[in-house]
This record gives C-alpha cells, sequence and structure tokens, in this order.
C-alpha cells in the first residue's frame, strides 16, 4: 500500500492525467477505444457478486473519509459499509473528548466525574448537531467517492440506539440517504418498540434499516423485527452465525430476500473455538456462500469486516486486500 493519503483533488488528476496519455495512443490505428471509463478505478464486482468492506475493517490506522476512500482503492474496493465518525467529521461534527486508556487488562479506566460530564455534554452537542446538520456534505462525501470508483451501499453511525432521539435516526436515515446508501446499519434491539419506532422513521425516509448480530444470532432472529415492516431487514453476519454453531448456508437461501448486506469474514465454529482466523483457515464456508450468490444472482453485497489479528509486518489494508482476492478466485472458479 502507498504510505502517502491521496486527496481527492490528487487522485482525479492523476486519474485525468493516465487517460490522457491513454488517449493520445488511442487512435483507431492502435485498434482499442479512446476512453476507458473506469481506469484507475477499483472494481469488487466480480462476476456478478459485490464484494464490498465495512470501514470498521481499518480502525487500527487513521480514518479519515480521505483515508478510508484510500483504503478502499488500495484494496481495490468499489463499494462500502462506511462507519459514522469519518462521514461526521467530514460533516464538521463536534469532537469527542479525549478517552482514557491504560487500564488493566487492556481495558479502559472508569472515567472520572469530570470525563463522564464531559462526555455527557459531547452526547448532547451530537445530537443537537445531528438534528440540524446539512446534508450538503454528505452528498459532497458521496461524490468524493463516486468520481473515486467507491459507492457507498450502507452507513453505520452511533445514533440508532434506544437513547438516541428522533432527530438523531432521522439524521441517520437522512444521511445514508445522502450518502447513497439503502440501509443504516445498527446492532438488532432486544426491543419490539425500538425496531418499530426505527421502522417507522425509516419509512418516513424510505431508507432501510439492516440489522446486525454477533453470536445471538438464529434462524430466526429477527422475525418479529421483519414481520414489523419491509423497512426492517437483515444484515447478516456469516462469520458470527458459524461461532455461534450453525450452518449459514440454509440461512441465505431461506433468507436472501431480506438480506441488505452480508458481513463476510472466516471464524471457527463454535465446537472449534470460534476464533477469527485468516480468510481459508476457519470453519465459516465463504467460497460456497461466494458461489451461491453468484448461482442465485443474489444482489446485496458481501462485506468484508476485517476481525483477525494482523500479523507482524502487515496492515489491515494489505490484510483486507488479501480477503478481496479470496474472494476474487472464488467467484471466478467453477462450481
Amino acid at each position: 500500500m502507498k504510505n502517502e493519503i491521496i486527496s481527492r483533488r490528487q487522485f482525479l488528476g492523476s486519474s485525468a492525467l493516465a487517460i490522457g496519455g491513454l488517449a493520445l495512443a488511442a487512435s483507431p490505428a492502435f485498434g482499442v477505444p479512446a476512453y476507458i471509463k473506469n481506469l484507475g478505478k477499483p472494481n469488487s464486482l466480480f462476476n456478478g457478486v459485490q464484494i464490498g468492506a465495512i470501514s470498521y475493517s481499518w480502525r487500527s490506522m487513521p480514518s479519515s473519509a480521505e483515508q478510508v476512500l484510500q483504503y478502499c482503492i488500495d484494496c481495490n474496493i468499489s463499494a462500502l459499509e462506511l462507519m459514522g465518525p469519518a462521514a461526521e467529521a467530514f460533516a464538521g461534527a463536534p469532537e469527542a473528548p479525549a478517552r482514557p486508556g491504560g487500564g488493566a487488562g487492556g481495558q479502559r479506566p472508569q472515567l472520572t466525574p469530570e470525563q463522564r460530564a464531559e462526555q455527557e455534554e459531547y452526547i448532547k452537542k451530537m445530537a443537537a448537531w445531528r438534528a440540524s446538520v446539512p446534508m450538503a456534505k454528505f452528498e459532497q462525501l458521496r461524490k468524493m467517492y463516486k468520481d473515486a470508483g467507491v459507492s457507498i451501499y450502507a452507513y453505520k453511525p452511533s445514533a440508532l440506539g434506544a437513547n438516541n432521539t428522533d432527530a438523531e435516526v432521522d439524521y441517520a436515515c437522512r444521511a445514508a440517504k445522502a450518502l447513497g446508501a439503502t440501509h443504516a446499519t445498527v446492532e438488532l434491539p432486544n426491543s419490539p418498540d425500538q425496531t418499530k419506532r426505527l421502522s417507522d422513521i425509516a419509512a418516513r425516509n424510505k431508507v432501510y434499516i439492516g440489522y446486525h448480530g454477533h453470536t445471538q444470532q438464529t434462524f430466526d432472529w429477527w422475525d418479529t423485527a421483519l414481520s414489523q415492516s419491509k423497512y426492517n431487514a437483515i444484515n447478516f453476519d456469516m462469520g458470527h452465525y458459524v461461532a455461534a454453531g450453525f450452518d449459514p448456508i440454509p440461512f441465505i437461501q431461506a433468507k436472501h430476500s431480506n438480506i441488505l448486506s452480508m458481513h463476510t469474514k472466516d471464524r471457527k465454529s463454535k465446537a472449534n473455538g470460534g476464533a477469527n482466523v485468516p480468510w481459508g483457515e476457519g470453519d465459516t464456508p465463504i467460497a460456497a456462500a461466494l458461489q451461491l450468490m453468484k448461482k442465485n444472482k443474489y444482489k446485496f453485497p458481501a462485506t468484508i469486516e476485517l476481525e483477525y489479528p494482523v500479523p507482524e509486518g502487515s496492515d489491515a489494508v494489505k490484510e483486507t486486500a488479501k480477503c478481496v482476492e479470496f474472494a476474487r478466485k472464488a467467484l471466478e472458479a467453477k462450481g
């Protein structure tokens, strides 16, 4: 990966130079088109299956909106589930107070009364900002990504919880729409009242809510939310499903019409300890799931979520790129 992070202007400028240079050579005498639309842009659509990534995969690295875009380019990722902080910082959100580190056993130490007061004040500021922020910066972010060849299909801000106001939920839906996303994602609440509240606000915005889960996922775990509204849907995690002790293939076959995006990772099965491991080393049938998506023409993206430990000498971008290549080979294999 390049160490430098290119700006939108630099990226577009370098692409234009490359295209211009090609156009000089691309005369009829050379027998090639004068303009190649996707030159210099990432493309992770393989045999009709969109491979994406969640920006959480690069949590170990600096993650401004511009840096996340660079990571997509370096990984050959052309579609993204974007976490909230990068987009909100780009749009001018209040800066969060510093969180203390250095707790025993890797745990964060308890906040002091002063730190707790700062955090509570920040939560109020964020709620007020979300309720009034114009969508122009989110639309600008969408265009910046689109110009570079990356679409945003899901948005995951910390604005969809039970303690968030209706105005914040409405913001999450409006921002998702401004970014070009079809859905906002959040952990599935335990409360049917909360999934009803979210779906009602989502319906007004014509944006879906994709509910995510971990090892509490079961075959019928989403059924109550799905029965409440067509705007409630599934953000499935096949790796966590395997670690919970289940086979994701029958689930995908049965629930594909309700799945908006699928987090894709390799985990050991529950019987084998459930560890997150590099792709191809665990019990998650990633290749079989991707082949199923190709065969049946399922249109939801498979979202790379890098959760296994990054090996020494590598970084999260390089490891994500390995996952993209794994997916490409799986989808180009005959099956």
